[in-house]
C-alpha cells in the first residue's frame, strides 16, 4: 500500500468498503500502487495495468489494455463506443466483489502477461470525420495543420469529437476558433 493513495479511499464515502476490497485484491496480485490522474493506479514494472475509480452509479476497475484480454467470463465493459483499449469491471456491492474475486485476479494476471509480452492495442485512426469547419481552417492555415498533425492521435481524436459534436455550423466554427491557440501550443482539448 502506498500512503500517498490512502486519501482516495478515505474521501470515497459512497463506495469506501467496495474500493478497499478492490484495493486488497489488486495488491494481492503483486502490483505497485501509485496515484495517477487523482485515482489509485496499479503498475507492473512502471506499466499501467489497472486503476480503480468510482462513479455515482458504480465503482469499477479499469484495465488499460482490456481490449486485449480474452474475457471468457463476459464481465468486461467498454465504457463508451469511443473507448478503444480500456475495459471496466463494474461493481455496486461488496458481495459482487467477493463473488468475482477469483475472476478479477485471473484477469489481472492475464493483463500482466499481456504487458510482459509487449502486446499493443491496435488503435483505429481517424474514426471520426473531421468537421467541415475545422477542415477549412486546416486547409487555409498550414501552421495549424502542422500543429494538429503533431498532436497525439488521442488528442486529435478529442478535438475531432468535440468539433463534430456540435449540431450547428456556427457552434462548430466557434469551437474551432476557441481551440486554435491551444492546438498551436501543442495542447490537447483537456490539457
Amino acid at each position: 500500500m502506498n500512503p500517498k493513495v490512502d486519501f482516495y479511499f478515505v474521501k470515497a464515502k459512497k463506495w469506501q468498503e467496495e474500493l478497499e476490497n478492490l484495493r486488497t485484491i489488486i495488491l494481492d496480485c503483486g502490483l505497485a500502487e501509485q496515484l495517477k490522474w487523482g485515482v489509485p493506479c496499479y503498475t507492473f514494472q512502471e506499466s499501467n495495468i489497472v486503476l480503480i475509480h468510482a462513479f455515482k452509479e458504480y465503482c469499477a476497475i479499469l484495465f488499460f489494455k482490456g481490449a486485449l484480454l480474452k474475457d471468457d467470463k463476459g464481465v468486461l465493459i467498454q465504457q463508451t463506443k469511443n473507448v478503444q483499449a480500456g475495459r471496466q469491471i463494474r461493481f455496486t456491492t461488496v458481495r459482487e466483489i467477493v463473488k468475482l474475486k477469483s475472476i478479477v485476479k485471473a484477469y489481472i494476471y492475464e493483463a500482466i502477461e499481456v504487458e510482459k509480452a509487449g502486446l499493443k492495442v491496435d488503435f483505429k485512426k481517424n474514426l471520426e470525420p473531421v468537421a467541415e469547419e475545422f477542415q477549412n481552417k486546416l486547409d487555409e492555415n498550414p501552421a495549424l495543420k502542422a500543429a494538429f498533425e503533431a498532436l497525439t492521435p488521442g488528442r486529435q481524436r478529442g478535438y475531432n469529437l468535440y468539433f463534430s459534436a456540435a449540431k450547428q455550423s456556427k457552434t462548430r466554427e466557434a469551437r474551432v476558433e476557441k481551440c486554435m491557440t491551444q492546438i498551436l501550443d501543442g495542447k490537447g482539448l483537456d490539457d
